[in-house]
């Protein structure tokens, strides 16, 4: 499951006010007085994970047989459907009891092994009690499910464009127990069959394929349609998190994978399906991901050498997604951002692709073959994100992929790995909550790093056989990281229980420097003739305090600047082995051939970009490369990388990084490159830049790139140019006349020609505008029936939030932190982030007086979201953007001091809350501390 493809700097934003009721139906009545809980723990959400254990150990499931009727689900208003349950498992402890998972509306029937059981005494408000159990039970419940508007669970969505109601779900890490009773842990894994009752002309789909079909009595609400009931095949053994349901009038695009061969023989072929909303169809380019389906299940049947394993291969892009995608077997889910209904860049459809080949991976890698506890989750989501951009780069046309990877996707894993909370890839994780905190740059884009590195160490053919051997002997079963260690020796003969303590068990980015020294200059005794290099590693777990030496293989490249071109030049380059063992961390690269003295000069201590590492580049080598491009596209990555990590460290001010990206560059081909530079830009100028040229580095960068559209002709950087000023002019007003013009169609009267001013930019200006108070509602009202389509709707909610006025912030921030709008409607999750984007619009003067009002209500909105609702809600309305004022230390700035008392204050709070706190707290610190640097 990939993590949404927001940069690492940027925040979500959202809020709840404590005063109002909670968006979720109350179980009871709220003036009555709260019933006891049936047994020990009833209302307990967050699983732990020795109960878990305990629970493994004791029971064995083999089966589930669920029935979902979504015969009333497009009713208006619907809130809630009928369940049927039946889970049939072994106790190994007869006599003894165990609890079922369920986060449900009510249970009207609980019946274990015949017996009826009394609800009040065995239900509640998270667990089912199952008491006196047999060596075989069956468990049979009835009950009522929610529908979401989270995106947990099972989430309903109404088409604003047609009135159509779409049903999809999502469970990851827990939230199966949102739709059925469940043993919701990976491990205990079983055998499900699914029934799903709805509209006869519904696409009604789930994991295994349609096996049988026949008429119910009756018709769907809201209409006159017949219902019928589907029946699925039964699916191999899995985890409950992964199961998934499907029922909505999708459009649907069929076709099939002919197959390949493996070393067990023929595999295939493969049913494929793909749909999105009927009124997306005309967006839906289902061919080009059609044929990256089929490219990728050649590829990783080449690979894995192991028959795909789910049947068929169903792909649905959905709306109000939380993530990027989710891996159910059979039945994959996609964020409908992925259907391009607006200018797309080819940057874009690379990040779809990578997507698609990361879920595809998961077939193998999490499905197949899943972890125990959440505590290994990177044995799934490191090795999806691995081999997402390695079939990208070796199965498909784009050849950026290892490029994006270096500039953006491990600017993510930097940013999370030196924050207090990082953590090593093989984390703690005690409870359910540390889990769904813990799908984070250090689980995604480090894991994936560092099996890079391993790749590089142990030899592509080594890896690959390991992955072979790994999935025939761990098939439809858990395994741990031992058990991936264990094969990883088998074939390449090392010892990687070393290799794991240093690069899996450990935290902390290694930091590498290379340095020239002549005769004279190196180890004792150690007598060059000439000047050579030496690479110098250096890495601290920040937990432990303790230096952490790790083993490399790295690439160390020369680049010289060619006064022809006026580019930096790929001179030599030399691969070497950095032992965790060398003397002070030092190693002498011999053989590699260096420039003369004078000439100018890049020092790169990790060409081809092998390992994960932090990049201290040389004093020669930083003024190269804000002077001169670099021609090689995957060092000029690696180096852009390197010197916006000096930028976020305070050790290159904001504004040298700033002025490098308006000249520099606005005139890189990689469009991924570009746009990630740009976003980085936005950012330097919003939180690193001394305070006293703050507003003159953001005009200057929006008068840049408003001149950069008048340069180019169409194309992808002109679009990413365009939205950067879009955002930058939310908080400066000197470019939106500009807008203004560009909304009007007269483009080309400043210039302009090939910019597509599609709904994505209309709104985007639209935004700007509105937040310095150019637009009324009124006017945003008209845009929105110009063309009102979901995304335009959660558009025009923004806007409305970014108005500049009192009364406007007050109930933009009321509204985020209950999640209900002015209706007391229920705010879906992307409504929840358009409220508190829009709300945090602007200058900042306006917002400023909510400072108390968003710490009062820290733990109110955690008590009464969802967590993903909460953290929305937390981590976007904390006042990240905020200026130094001379002379005052980083640490006594008023909102650094407040956010430290909060903490003390709530030593109790749940640890998922205090880590977003955490977090934030250092974000704004490392922001301050770089605008004292750029002070000083």
């Amino acid at each position: 499951m990939p993590t949404s493809d927001a940069t690492p700097e940027s925040t979500t934003q959202h809020s709840a006010d404590p005063s109002i009721e909670p968006s979720a139906p109350p179980r009871t009545d709220p003036g009555a007085e709260t019933p006891p809980e049936p047994f020990p723990r009833a209302d307990e959400e967050n699983l732990r994970r020795d109960e878990a254990a305990s629970r493994s150990a004791e029971l064995s499931v083999t089966d589930y047989e669920v029935e979902v009727d979504l015969s009333d689900a497009a009713a208006e208003g619907a809130l809630s459907y009928p369940v049927t349950t039946r889970i049939f498992f072994h106790s190994r402890q007869p006599g003894g009891s165990t609890f079922l998972d369920y986060l449900g509306e009510s249970v009207e029937h609980l019946q274990l092994n015949g017996r009826s059981l009394d609800i009040a005494s065995h239900v509640g408000a998270a667990r089912i009690l199952l008491p006196d159990l047999e060596a075989e039970n069956t468990v049979e419940i009835h009950s009522t499910s929610r529908f979401s508007r989270s995106g947990e669970g099972m989430h309903r969505f109404v088409d604003p464009s047609d009135g159509q109601v779409y049903l999809y779900t999502q469970y990851e890490p827990a939230d199966s127990r949102r739709v059925f009773p469940v043993f919701e842990q990976p491990d205990l894994k079983a055998r499900f069959r699914f029934c799903l009752i709805g509209p006869a002309q519904w696409q009604l789909r789930s994991n295994g394929a349609e096996i049988s079909r026949e008429p119910v009595e009756g018709t769907a609400a809201g209409s006159e349609a017949e219902l019928v009931r589907v029946r699925f095949a039964e699916t191999a053994p899995m985890s409950s998190y992964i199961t998934a349901l499907l029922a909505g009038p999708y459009h649907l695009v069929q076709s099939s994978w002919a197959g390949a061969q493996t070393s067990e023989g023929m595999t295939g072929p493969v049913a494929l399906t793909v749909l999105c909303r009927e009124s997306m169809a005309e967006h839906f380019d289902a061919e080009e991901i059609l044929d990256l389906t089929r490219a990728g299940l050649d590829f990783f049947h080449a690979e894995f050498d192991y028959p795909y394993p789910w049947g068929k291969y169903d792909q649905v892009f959905v709306p109000e997604y939380n993530l990027g995608a989710m891996e159910n077997p059979g039945l994959v889910t996609f964020t409908e951002a992925y259907v391009f209904d607006t200018a797309a860049t080819d940057a874009q459809r690379e990040t779809r692709a990578n997507t698609l080949m990361h879920e595809m991976a998961h077939m193998w890698f999490g499905d197949l073959v899943t972890m125990h506890w959440w505590d290994d989750l990177w044995l799934k989501e490191s090795f999806a994100d691995y081999m997402g951009s390695l079939a990208v780069d070796e199965a498909t046309g784009w050849e950026t992929s290892w490029i994006s990877f270096a500039n953006a996707r491990k600017a993510w894993a930097y940013v999370q790995d030196q924050l207090p909370t990082t953590h090593p890839i093989v984390a703690d994780i005690t409870d359910l909550e540390a889990a769904d905190q813990n799908f984070d740059g250090i689980t995604y884009a480090k894991g994936a790093s560092v099996l890079k590195q391993l790749a590089a160490f142990v030899g592509r053919e080594a890896f690959r056989e390991s992955a072979r051997r790994y999935f025939r002997r761990h098939a439809f079963a858990n395994a741990s990281l031992g058990d991936f260690l264990d094969v990883l020796e088998e074939v390449s003969g090392r010892d990687m229980r070393a290799w794991s303590r240093a690069w899996l068990q450990t935290a902390g980015v290694p930091v590498l420097t290379a340095d020239t020294v002549g005769p004279g200059d190196g180890h004792p005794g150690d007598q060059p003739e000439g000047p050579q290099v030496v690479i110098t590693q250096h890495g601290v777990d920040p937990a432990t305090g303790e230096v952490v030496n790790r083993p490399h293989v790295v690439e160390v490249g020369v680049h010289v600047l060619d006064e022809q071109t006026g580019a930096l030049h790929r001179h030599d380059a030399v691969r070497l082995r950095l032992t965790a063992e060398a003397a002070q961390g030092r190693t002498t690269v011999d053989g590699l051939s260096l420039p003369a003295e004078n000439v100018t000069r890049l020092l790169l201590p990790n060409e081809q970009d092998l390992t994960y590492a932090k990049l201290s580049l040389d004093v020669g080598s930083v003024a190269a490369v804000l002077r001169h491009p670099i021609a090689d596209p995957l060092a000029r990555a690696t180096v852009w990388a390197a010197v916006w990590s000096m930028v976020r460290d305070g050790e290159l001010p904001a504004r040298t990084f700033v002025e490098a990206v308006m000249t520099l560059g606005l005139q890189i081909e990689e469009v991924v490159v570009v746009q990630s530079l740009l976003r980085q830009a936005d950012t330097a100028v919003a939180r690193f830049a001394a305070p006293q040229e703050r507003g003159e580095l953001t005009d200057r960068l929006a008068a840049r790139l408003a001149a950069f559209l008048t340069e180019v002709d169409g194309g992808d950087a002109q679009r990413a140019a365009a939205r950067v000023l879009a955002s930058l002019s939310r908080r400066t007003d000197s470019r939106l006349d500009l807008l203004g013009v560009l909304l009007d169609g007269d483009a080309a009267a400043s210039g302009i020609s090939g910019l597509e001013v599609d709904d994505e930019l209309r709104w985007a200006f639209l935004q700007a505008l509105a937040a310095h108070g150019r637009l009324g509602a009124d006017q945003l009202d008209a845009q929105l029936r110009r063309r009102t389509t979901a995304r335009t709707r959660i558009a025009h909610r923004l806007a409305l939030a970014a108005r500049p006025e009192p009364r406007v912030k007050r109930e933009a921030f009321a509204q985020a932190i209950s999640g209900v709008d002015a209706e007391g409607e229920e705010l879906s999750n992307d409504h929840l982030t358009a409220v508190v984007e829009g709300f945090r619009c602007g200058t900042g003067e306006l917002t400023a007086g909510y400072d108390e009002d968003y710490f009062a209500a820290l733990r109110p909105v955690w008590s009464q979201m969802s967590q993903g609702q909460a953290t929305r809600v937390i981590d976007g309305l904390f006042p990240m953007e905020q200026k130094l004022p001379t002379g005052t230390a980083p640490e006594d700035h008023p909102m650094a001091r407040r956010t430290a008392r909060w903490l003390t204050e709530n030593p109790d709070a749940p640890a998922a809350l205090r880590r977003l706190l955490i977090e934030s707290e250092d974000a704004l610190l490392r922001s301050l501390r770089a605008q004292q640097a750029a002070q000083s």
